[in-house]
């Protein structure tokens, strides 16, 4: 038995050995080791704060994002409209040049129409003239061929020019 139970010199040595080592640890490691875990600490904590600033300036960042795509959109909505409605003016205007032009051109084509039927009814006036006094010459010349009946028809030529 006499491994299992230490002896006093032992003990004692141990003891003063163990107590020299705490002496040795507390005068030369453990305040260097308290201090790194002092800057440990220190750096987690300025680490985590860091962190939490970085989040909050990203979702900062996200919501000034989110606003400039919102104006963004609105933007490019109110340049779409503008646009469309820039189209539809020209377009408006284009249909009302082309209805102005195709009246011009329709009032024209009236106007040369109008035209060309009062030149042919003219005409068609100037025929029937030559016609009717060509067939008026053709039957005096027959009627009158005959000289009382040159003098019955001065007579009636001149009882209508009273008359009217």
């Amino acid at each position: 038995m006499g491994l299992v139970t230490p002896g006093i010199g032992l003990v004692f040595w141990m003891l003063l050995s163990f107590s020299i080592v705490l002496i040795i640890l507390k005068k030369y490691a453990w305040k260097p080791i308290l201090k790194m875990l002092k800057e440990r600490e220190t750096s987690i904590e300025s680490a985590l704060t860091a962190a939490e600033e970085a989040k909050n300036e990203m979702a900062k960042l996200k919501a000034d994002n989110d606003k400039i795509l919102a104006e963004a959109r609105l933007e490019r909505d109110s340049i779409l409209k503008e646009a469309r409605e820039i189209k539809d003016k020209i377009v408006g205007e284009a249909k009302e040049q082309a209805n102005a032009e195709a009246s011009k051109i329709l009032n024209e084509s009236k106007q040369q129409l109008e035209l060309q039927k009062s030149q042919a009814m003219t005409e068609i006036k100037n025929e029937v003239a030559k016609l009717s006094i060509e067939i008026a010459e053709k039957i005096l010349r027959k009627d009158l061929s005959k000289e009382s009946k040159q003098e019955e028809l001065i007579e009636d030529l001149l009882k209508d020019i009273k008359f009217n």
